[in-house]
């Protein structure tokens, strides 16, 4: 941990940390889609059945000195009435698709699509430049572990972290709670909203991807690498200890404080938090492994 003691013991509020966590929220909002891509748009085809028409029968040919009828008149057999063919259904053309605009021209787009799904508070937590260069860059690191500070996509938050001074040094329960509105952007939208918001914008996402030095296709493994290593992160059964290093907090236990900052910062979220963000990546994680 990183976060700084404040300089009076009084207030026991020190500065807020940097390592802004919170923005994973809405990049896996934009992405996390990678692993559910739309795949419903099955059309129905319906085969015309044309009946064959009914072979005519030969006629059986008499002789002349058999034929009891002498000059009669010729007759034609009468063939079978003409079958009526079923007319196709007519199809309907396909809606017209807006076409995307480019990477530097997405941001007003973008910004509007969200709105459409995101209420009022949580569209005030985004930051609405480069929001989704801002997203893959934050991907990116957050699979090596690490937090991009200066590539978070929502606004950082106003309260600072505090701790519980006892017989131990611990996180204080209200910390927590500043993480909620993070929390409640991510479990705002269901899973069929995040694959259409994904699919929509899937190109400029992998054109971001692109320009930080990848091949486009390889950011669904980059997701897949940062949704593990999150659900890899270890979950505390009860207060989580802290020792004061210098002008630092640390976690108590070496097995925590040794985890890639993106886990450690996950745990600082607390263990409400953090399992209900799990339980979206888990639902994420169902859906690839579907496909």
């Amino acid at each position: 941990m990183s976060d700084q003691p404040s300089a009076s013991d009084v207030q026991k509020r020190p500065p807020n940390n940097n390592l802004l966590f919170a923005g994973i929220i809405l990049i896996i909002i934009i992405i996390a889609a990678a692993f559910v891509l739309l795949n419903s748009s099955d059309e129905s085809q319906t085969a015309t059945e044309v009946e064959q028409p009914v072979a005519e029968r030969p006629m059986m040919e008499l002789k002349p000195e058999n034929d009891p009828v002498v000059n009669a008149p010729s007759v034609n057999p009468e063939k079978p009435a003409d079958l009526a063919v079923p007319t196709p259904r007519p199809v309907e053309p396909e809606p017209q698709v807006e076409p995307l605009p480019t990477l530097d021209e997405s941001d007003p787009v973008v910004v509007a699509k969200l709105d459409e799904y995101l209420s009022d508070a949580a569209m005030s937590l985004v930051i609405n430049d480069d929001v989704i260069r801002r997203g893959v860059v934050f991907i990116d690191n957050l699979a090596k572990g690490k937090i991009a500070q200066k590539h978070t996509p929502v606004i950082k938050l106003e309260e600072g972290f505090s701790v519980v001074e006892g017989d131990i040094l611990t996180i204080d329960p209200n910390s927590y709670e500043r993480y909620t509105p993070y929390v409640k952007i991510f479990t705002s939208m269901s899973a069929a909203q995040i694959v259409r918001l994904y699919d929509e914008y899937k190109p400029l996402i992998n054109d971001a991807y692109t320009e930080i030095g990848y091949q486009g296709d390889a950011f669904n493994q980059t997701l897949e690498e940062a949704i593990d290593l999150l659900l890899d992160t270890p979950e505390p059964k009860g207060d989580m200890p802290l020792l004061r290093d210098s002008v630092t907090y640390q976690y108590a236990y070496s097995e925590w404080e040794r985890l890639p900052a993106a886990q450690k910062q996950l745990l600082r979220m607390g263990p409400e938090n953090m399992k209900k963000i799990k339980a979206v990546l888990r639902n994420v994680k169902k859906e690839l492994d579907n496909q």
